[in-house]
């Protein structure tokens, strides 16, 4: 018999009713309640998820102010703890904790138990190799169990995990890791994506000798390496650790803010900064996503038999809301490899039948991966059967209404009963979600459901006045619990501050247009340093991409506005085409009235250029804003890390493109 699969924000407003005596009408009186009387939304949160400390706080919110919140002092907390307390009850009911599969196709299942001891293992042996709480450890590792594996351990003896992914290169590493001088480091040799093998360990060697805080080297060996490595210890014996003292092993009760990990800005321009979030803030708002993303526990009677799949690197923010899973009791399914196959072939429909293979309820993605698959053409109920995904996930840029219908209609056409989108914005910035989902809420395609339960988020005009209806500043106006602590290295918080609190003191300015709608549904129109002014009509990039990306020949785009400082607008448009499509002046025709047809004439650009591929970040966003830079005449190692970047050779076009605008001006 399926589950009942109440929705989880119910199960809560349920529980405030029974709880609390507080009854809604509607989501926008318990939000505006959330965002009003924090100090009552926050302890419901911790009361509601059975959150325990061994210490009472003496406070929820004991100083409210941006940044520098201080919340839930005296109360002790563990990731770790969060995640193994519901070992018993999942393994008693089937469940597995971890299921993961690869390009080779390798599946490995882990039980509760096995993540239960093996983070165990490894916890006592970061502590014999010298780790401490405070202390640093760096990760180089891919998406497999193991990494999960490594932060849990790290966090149940307080260490403060920092990862990148091994798609990144030597230099962009360091830039991130030798800020926050680790004293260990945990590496794979190697890695299988895009169809090859691939070496890393000549990388590993360099992070070691380039990284002279590091003292010990703990590698996870491969069949992907060209070289056996010298390395301290092995995974494989960190893990075979099977005696008293493991099964006796506790995590320990840490300071409600003390730090978890440390996260990475893209790095466009200048060092990436290194964001530190604190334990507690992180399980708090991990908990009131949970609400609106509408995962529960496996082994529940509500969501039992739930499996949970977001797609990502470790490189990416939703690899920490992947591994959230774990904490709400749901068991996780990660693939480890290229989500289309390879370049040469690509096969948009490799993570449909992964889906399938495996039985998930959630499959979550980028909303740039669905738009591939609609333009691929892939026919979902070729590839398996999947009747059991009641929700699809999608974040990372906006997702167009055609996109979304197209993979509603996908799912029933393959046998899903009922397919429910949870589409999110919110950022590594604070490791959350300020706008999402919502399945008692209507759906409307292209939109996002509502503003998230304890977030105050707010559009505001010019003026710094909060407007409805209207495209303005995304801006927070109180505090969440997962706002970074600081950045690390950061002397009076000047880059903290000048990164969100420079436009409005005290409020979270994130740097994204939004508009809320009457219903309380939110549309984000793209990044608000990287938009559109024409003749005073301001546009974020994403309208136009919805426009020219709807046409079946165009991949990919790229527009940038170099109206600057009273300017002349100029807005040349970058398109990918499909292969053998050329860029003559049918296909010019093409877009130019896609674009007044959708918008108005006024969007039209005033080129267009076809390029081989649009500058993207490792996360997949478009590098509106160095390309901008780059043709306003900034030199591009000022504008863009290109180790930063998934595609830095395409950089070249448009240097060489930059180069021959500004000889033009200089000879007019």
């Amino acid at each position: 018999m399926p589950a009942p699969n109440i929705p989880q924000i119910r199960l809560y407003q349920n529980w405030l009713r029974d709880q609390r005596g507080l009854s809604f009408d509607t989501y926008d009186a318990l939000w505006r309640w959330s965002v009003t009387d924090l100090d009552a939304f926050w302890q419901s949160i911790w009361d509601y998820t059975g959150m325990q400390s061994p210490t009472p706080h003496t406070a929820v919110l004991a100083e409210s102010r941006m940044p520098g919140a201080k919340w839930f002092p005296g109360a002790q907390v563990n990731y770790a703890r969060e995640v193994l307390r519901h070992a018993d009850a999942a393994h008693a009911a089937g469940m597995l904790a971890i299921v993961s599969d690869n390009e080779l196709g390798e599946v490995r299942e882990m039980s509760w138990p096995e993540l239960r001891r093996q983070v165990a293992s490894v916890a006592l042996t970061l502590k014999s190799l010298g780790v401490r709480r405070g202390d640093r450890v760096a990760a180089y590792m891919p998406n497999v169990p193991e990494t999960m594996v490594a932060f849990l351990a790290c966090s149940s003896i307080g260490a403060v995990w920092s990862v990148c992914a091994p798609d990144m290169g030597t230099a962009a590493v360091v830039d991130r890791f030798r800020q926050i001088e680790p004293t260990l480091l945990i590496a794979a040799d190697g890695v299988h994506y895009g169809a090859k093998p691939i070496d890393r360990s000549a990388v590993v060697q360099e992070l070691r000798g380039a990284l002279p805080s590091v003292q010990k080297l703990l590698l996870l060996r491969t069949p992907h390496a060209a070289q056996q490595l010298a390395a301290d210890v092995d995974w494989q014996g960190v893990i075979a650790r099977s005696d008293p003292e493991v099964a006796a092993f506790e995590p320990e009760w840490l300071p409600f803010d003390h730090p978890i990990w440390i996260v990475y800005s893209s790095g466009t321009t200048g060092l990436p900064k290194p964001i530190v979030h604190g334990q507690g803030g992180i399980i708090m708002t991990m908990y009131a996503c949970g609400l609106h993303n509408d995962i529960g526990a496996s082994h529940g009677a509500n969501n039992f038999g739930e499996r949970f799949h977001w797609y990502s690197s470790t490189g990416w923010v939703m690899w920490n809301c992947q591994l959230a899973g774990l904490a709400f009791g749901a068991t996780i399914v990660i693939y480890d490899g290229h989500p289309a196959g390879s370049k040469e072939k690509p096969d948009w429909a490799v993570l449909w039948r992964f889906v399938a293979k495996h039985r998930i309820t959630f499959f979550g993605a980028g909303a740039a991966y669905f738009t591939n698959c609609m333009k691929a053409g892939v026919v979902a109920a070729e590839c398996g059967d999947l009747s059991r995904v009641r929700a699809l996930g999608s974040t990372g840029s906006p997702l167009s209404e055609d996109v979304q219908r197209w993979g509603t209609a996908q799912l029933r056409a393959a046998g899903a009963d009922s397919v429910w989108w949870c589409n999110i914005s919110g950022g590594t910035d604070f490791c959350g979600a300020f706008v999402g989902g919502n399945r008692e809420l209507p759906e409307v395609p292209g939109q996002m459901q509502c503003r998230q339960i304890g977030h105050a988020v707010e559009a505001w005009n010019e003026g710094g006045q909060p407007v409805i209806g209207e495209v303005g500043e995304l801006v927070c106006t109180r505090p969440i619990p997962s706002m970074p602590l600081y950045f690390w290295g950061d002397e009076g918080n000047a880059r903290y501050l000048s990164s969100y609190f420079d436009t409005y003191p005290g409020v979270w300015r994130h740097g994204d247009w939004i508009k809320i709608g009457e219903d309380g549904g939110c549309i984000i129109y793209g990044r608000s340093d990287a938009t559109i002014n024409r003749q005073g009509l301001r546009m974020g990039t994403s309208e136009i991409y919805s426009a020219v990306e709807g046409l079946p020949d165009v991949l990919d785009s790229m527009v940038v506005d170099l109206e600057y400082l009273g300017r002349e607008s100029y807005m040349p448009l970058f398109v990918v085409l499909r292969p053998g499509v050329a860029l003559d002046d049918a296909m010019r025709a093409k877009i130019n009235n896609a674009i007044k047809t959708s918008l108005s004439p006024r969007f039209a650009p005033n080129d267009i250029f076809q390029v081989a591929e649009i500058p993207r970040t490792l996360s997949g966003k478009k590098q509106e804003l160095p390309i901008k830079k780059l043709l306003l005449g900034q030199p591009i190692e000022k504008v863009v890390n290109r180790e930063a970047m998934a595609n830095p050779g395409s950089l070249d076009w448009y240097v060489a493109f930059a180069a021959r605008r500004a000889a033009q001006a200089s000879s007019s």
